[in-house]
């Protein structure tokens, strides 16, 4: 049964008008009766309608995040902390997935077929360009994470993806490693992140002084462990050589592990690996993974501190946040 604030109205010996004024915070109520309509709020279990909520306040307390694949662990993990985040806020998540329609599902995000249900929108584009985000946004505050770069308007957080895959080739190079690949390049699957991550690479391979050769850029016709297994395998079985391995993500590294294991290549004796995102499972592992850790926490907190600022009025033009990352340095490239 549906408890209605003419319930509440009634437990309480108080008006419709008084217990609307108390569940909107109205602060022109006495004590005594806040606390007599709040007696009868917990007693009766009443929790306001979002639709309700958003005639007495204009808004109904609840954000959407937009996520390519949820399944992908890195996103779940984000969803996860994006959860926690907006209730320490008391505001409920929405979750959308976006990888199933590609660029026609991010264009449904941002015409607003959440529109009227949610305050604001934390959005991980991956086709869309600066122009489809502008033109296609509607009036719902809108911050984005990822690559993509935004319009002047929009607030956006990222990880420096090029720095990190600087860093995590480095790591390699100086550890002795001479020929180092990359996994994830395929001109199919070209977009920004992959991009950046090929353009710090190669910047790491210039400072060094190493091999650059496009023969150590190993292709993949789609993301995930299975066609990393598959690439990788068909790179040895090709005759490629490489010592170290810059994978794009660590579900990419787990398959690329698998089918070094199976050519009776060892990791890292042979081979060294680094993947990317620190997913939990890196430390299981065998060997466990190094990996680059990007502040998720951080950019958990930073994109929802930016929506709440627009969610409250602010009319700036958009701010560029960087967070920060780590290399996790474990047994995949220690020798």
């Amino acid at each position: 049964m549906t408890v209605t604030l003419q319930d509440v109205a009634a437990v309480a010996g108080v008006s419709m008008k008084t217990v609307s004024n108390v569940v909107r915070q109205y602060q022109h109520v006495s004590p005594s009766t806040r606390a007599k309509v709040q007696q009868a709020i917990d007693q009766l279990g009443y929790a306001p309608h979002s639709g309700a909520r958003r005639l007495a306040t204009g808004r109904t307390g609840m954000v959407a995040f937009a996520l390519p694949a949820i399944e992908t662990p890195y996103f779940a993990e984000m969803a996860a902390l994006m959860s926690t985040e907006v209730d320490g806020f008391d505001y409920r998540l929405l979750i959308e997935q976006t990888a199933g329609g590609g660029v026609d599902e991010e264009r449904e995000v941002l015409r607003g077929r959440e529109q009227g249900l949610i305050d604001g929108l934390v959005f991980q584009p991956t086709f869309l360009s600066a122009s489809d985000i502008e033109e296609l946004r509607g009036r719902t505050p809108l911050v984005l994470l990822g690559e993509i770069p935004p319009p002047p308007t929009v607030d956006h957080v990222m990880v420096d993806n090029r720095a990190a895959a600087r860093t995590a080739t480095l790591h390699l190079l100086q550890s002795g490693r001479t020929r180092v690949a990359f996994l994830g390049h395929h001109q199919s699957l070209s977009h920004v992140t992959t991009t950046l991550r090929l353009d710090g690479f190669r910047e790491a391979l210039a400072e060094f002084g190493a091999a650059r050769s496009d023969d150590l850029l190993i292709p993949m016709t789609r993301f995930g462990a299975f066609a990393a297994e598959a690439a990788v395998a068909d790179a040895v079985k090709a005759g490629l050589e490489f010592d170290g391995l810059i994978c794009f993500d660590d579900l990419s590294a787990i398959g690329a592990m698998k089918a070094l294991a199976r050519s009776g290549r060892i990791v890292p004796d042979d081979v060294a690996v680094v993947g990317w995102d620190d997913i939990f499972m890196t430390q299981f592992t065998a060997p466990a993974l190094t990996t680059i850790r990007p502040d998720k926490a951080t950019l958990v907190q930073t994109a929802f501190s930016f929506l709440r600022d627009r969610m409250g009025g602010e009319r700036g033009e958009g701010r560029h946040a960087l967070v920060g990352f780590d290399l996790v340095v474990r047994g995949s490239t220690a020798t």
